[in-house]
C-alpha cells in the first residue's frame, strides 16, 4: 500500500462505532463531530447526508441514536460524496460497524440529486441528466422531496480563497471547487419535504451569502448557534437549523465554547464528544 493509501481506523467512542480514514486525503474534524449532534431526527426519519466525505455524519449521527431505535431500524440514512475513494471508506466504515443496513453511501454529485426533470442546470451552466453522476447500480436516485432531514458539512472556501493544499481530495473538501453554496440550498431544498429541516455548519464570515443562498430557495432559518475555541475569542464555526418553508425568524441560541484552556475541553464539549 502507498503513503497515500494508507488507512487508519478510529474510535468513533460512540456505540463501539469506529470509522476508516485516510490522512493522505482528509480527516473529520470537530466541525462534522458538532453537527452530528447539532442536527436533530426521530422515528421513521429519512436523512440525506450532502458533500458526506468518508461519511462521518450519519456514521456519528446513527452511532448517537439509542439502541432501541438502532434496533429498530426506522431511521435510515443517505450519504451523496462526488469523490469514489471516499465513497469506498464511507461504506467500508459502515460495514465494519453493522450499520449498512440504516447508512447507504451513494457516488454522486449533489448538483444532480433529486431533480424534477430530466436536465438540469448545473451552477457552471451545463445541461445534465437527472440521473447522471449516480455510480452505484444497486441503490435508485434519491427522489425529490421525499427526505425529512438533510444534513451538511459542506466547502468553506470559495473557489479563489484561502490556501489549497497539493491534494486535489483536500482542495475539493475544503473549497467550492464542484459545488457551491448555491448548489448547496438548491440540492437541500430539492431533497427536503415541506416543513422537513437542514442542518449545516459553516464559517461566520459567509453568513450574509448563506443566509441569502438559503432564504433564496425557500429554507428559512430558525435557529443558530456560534462556536468559539475560547470564550474571550470570536466565533470559528456555526450551526444552523432551516426549514423548507419556514420563515427567516432566527433563534440565536447561547454560543458553544470548545475549549476551558488549552488543550482542556469544556464539558459539554467533553459531551459532544461521547
Amino acid at each position: 500500500m502507498s503513503q497515500e493509501q494508507k488507512e487508519r481506523i478510529d474510535d468513533l467512542q460512540r456505540g463501539g462505532c469506529r470509522i476508516i480514514q485516510r490522512p493522505a486525503l482528509f480527516c473529520f474534524g470537530m466541525d462534522a463531530v458538532l453537527l452530528s449532534a447539532w442536527a436533530q431526527v426521530k422515528r421513521g426519519d429519512r436523512v440525506l447526508d450532502l458533500c458526506s466525505g468518508n461519511g462521518i455524519v450519519p456514521i456519528l449521527m446513527d452511532a448517537r441514536l439509542p439502541e432501541e431505535l438502532r434496533q429498530e431500524g426506522s431511521i435510515h440514512f443517505t450519504g451523496v460524496e462526488i469523490q469514489p475513494v471516499c465513497v469506498d471508506l464511507a461504506r467500508r466504515s459502515a460495514l465494519m460497524n453493522g450499520q449498512s443496513g440504516r447508512i447507504r453511501f451513494l457516488e454522486g454529485d449533489i448538483r444532480r440529486i433529486c431533480c424534477a426533470g430530466p436536465a438540469q442546470e448545473t451552477s457552471d451552466g451545463r445541461r445534465e441528466d437527472a440521473a447522471a453522476g449516480m455510480h452505484d447500480e444497486s441503490c435508485a436516485q434519491p427522489a425529490p422531496g421525499t427526505f425529512d432531514v438533510v444534513t451538511v458539512n459542506p466547502p468553506y472556501m470559495t473557489g479563489d480563497g484561502g490556501l489549497k493544499g497539493p491534494s486535489p481530495e483536500r482542495a475539493i473538501a475544503r473549497h467550492e471547487v464542484l459545488c457551491t453554496m448555491e448548489d448547496t440550498a438548491r440540492a437541500a431544498a430539492r431533497a427536503l419535504r415541506q416543513g422537513g429541516h437542514l442542518y449545516l455548519v459553516h464559517r461566520p464570515h459567509r453568513l450574509g451569502d448563506l443566509f441569502h443562498a438559503l432564504q433564496k430557495h425557500g429554507l428559512g432559518v430558525g435557529r443558530m448557534r456560534m462556536v468559539h475555541p475560547f470564550s474571550d475569542k470570536e466565533a470559528n464555526l456555526v450551526l444552523i437549523d432551516a426549514r423548507k418553508g419556514g420563515k427567516m425568524y432566527v433563534h440565536v441560541e447561547a454560543p458553544l465554547t470548545v475549549y476551558r484552556e488549552t488543550g482542556v475541553y469544556t464539558e459539554e464539549l467533553k459531551a459532544l464528544y461521547g
